[in-house]
């Protein structure tokens, strides 16, 4: 090569190089991003389409052939306090008091900035969700919480699947490249451990690398993987899941490969309402409408609005191991949380209480004598048998329904340890430099039980913190 030509190739390299075409030392080659997000639940869309808010250019990897993630599944919806939806309703509630209650719920095994993040930011992730079209304004109580604060959409139906919609959305009209059956496998990082990027697979099994500034782990919990809850939480191996097959804990492992330290790994949270074998939610929302829940012999054996491990191990201690969600027609028209197909497919119903008792095998004396007594004490306003001080709704009004339960897996609190700016910590509490994370691939927030209608907060709140943080990283 002469002298010319030399010096030719010299320039074309530096510029390659200026444009990130050709990198060095530990970064991938390949794409280059401002902002790699790995998951495309909520968590990871809240985090690419702030991210891209703030200026960043925004790639999001997701393993599977669509966009969501658990939060596709999530049914009743986003808690927050203060906000004005619950005063239009008469609802008095504060930041404080949410806190208090996570913290109740979580057995103090939280860590409290993490949850004062949470709860001192919901509102404002609420009202940034229904910026981008959600209308999350109808009020639902749930169990372990004081005050309803629970924001369903306005017009019924799941949560979850409308805050995608909404999101996806966003996140293609801000430019977010959006890489379907992509999956990550690790995490690059330079020698002084600061992270340079992902590697990744395509579809077709093709490696793929992507350089950037910031990665954002957003790729949910390990509901999905019973060998790995088994790993932490034997007495739970063999349990059905509520969680998509997806959920298996990529996340969690690339992150411990990167030099972070894990959080509460045995905190592995199950439902008391699942449908035996098909892993079927029937939601919280129900029982926070009114509807009980009666054993084997058609009595009701526990307050019904408790936190859902308390439920759940009240539930593991009848006959069989099951129960019965029990309600009318008014509290399911009012609730709208049993209209999608496998949960209709999973009711019974009776004209009367004696005809819904023999279709599901319960004592039809006993099944009535319950629920006349339990409607007198909604009357009352008070429980004495259980202590139950929210009863929204007689069960008066058939058809009369019932579902048969079982507790399932549903949420692991256990994952990568984060501080209040979703930065991951190693091992020494220190922040991985360019590694953020956010929702149920962390841990902390939770602590030992997670309230329901708290997992849509965390995944917003802590997904637009960590997009902030990553887009504005290095500068």
């Amino acid at each position: 090569m002469n002298f010319r030509n030399k010096v030719a190739a010299i320039v074309v390299a530096l510029a390659l190089f200026a444009t990130g075409t050709i990198l060095t030392g530990c970064q991938p080659k390949g794409e280059q991003a401002d902002v790699v997000v790995i998951g495309g639940g909520g968590a990871g869309l809240s985090a690419a389409v702030t991210a891209a808010e703030n200026g960043a250019k925004v790639v999001l990897l997701e393993k599977m052939p669509m966009l969501g993630g658990n939060t596709l599944r999530a049914q009743t919806g986003f808690n927050a306090a203060g906000t004005k939806y619950q005063a239009e309703e008469g609802i008095t509630d504060t930041a404080d008091v949410h806190f208090q209650d996570t913290m109740k719920g979580g057995k103090d095994k939280n860590d409290p900035e993490l949850v004062k993040t949470l709860t001192e930011n919901a509102n404002e992730s609420l009202e940034w969700l229904n910026g981008l079209g959600t209308s999350l304004t109808k009020i639902q109580l749930l169990g372990g919480a004081t005050n309803a604060r629970t924001h369903a959409p306005t017009e019924g139906g799941y949560a979850g699947p409308v805050m995608i919609k909404c999101m996806e959305k966003a996140a293609r009209d801000k430019g977010v490249e959006i890489l379907l059956e992509t999956k990550a496998t690790e995490i690059t990082v330079d020698k002084n451990g600061k992270v340079t990027g992902v590697k990744a697979t395509d579809k077709d099994g093709k490696e793929i690398e992507f350089g950037a500034k910031a990665v954002v782990i957003a790729t949910g919990g390990f509901g999905a993987n019973n060998e790995m809850v088994a790993k932490y939480n034997a007495k739970l191996e063999g349990f059905d899941t509520t969680n998509h097959k997806g959920a298996t804990g990529d996340g969690i492992v690339m992150a411990e490969a990167a030099g972070a330290a894990l959080k509460d790994m045995e905190y592995i949270q199950i439902h008391p309402t699942v449908v035996p074998g098909k892993g079927v939610l029937i939601a919280e929302g129900m029982r926070g409408k009114g509807a009980i829940l009666v054993n084997a012999e058609g009595k009701r054996f526990v307050q019904e609005l408790k936190t859902r491990d308390l439920v759940s191990e009240a539930t593991l201690e009848q006959e069989g191991k099951y129960a019965f969600v029990l309600f009318d027609q008014a509290i399911r028209d009012d609730a709208q949380l049993v209209e999608a197909k496998e949960q209709q497919s999973s009711l019974v119903s009776g004209e009367t209480l004696e005809e819904l008792a023999e279709k599901i095998g319960v004592p039809a004396d006993a099944l009535v004598e319950t629920v006349t007594k339990y409607n007198g004490y909604v009357e009352a306003g008070e429980d004495p048998d259980f202590g139950r001080t929210k009863m929204a709704a007689k069960i008066e009004v058939g058809p009369f329904w019932a579902v048969k339960v079982t507790p399932a897996i549903h949420h692991t609190m256990a994952g990568i340890a984060i501080n209040t700016k979703a930065q991951v910590l190693d091992t020494d509490g220190n922040a991985i430099p360019g590694l953020y994370a956010a929702g149920e691939v962390t841990g902390g927030v939770h602590g030992a039980n997670r309230l329901g209608g708290n997992a849509l907060s965390d995944i917003i709140v802590f997904g637009r913190i960590a997009g902030k943080e990553a887009a504005s990283f290095g500068e």
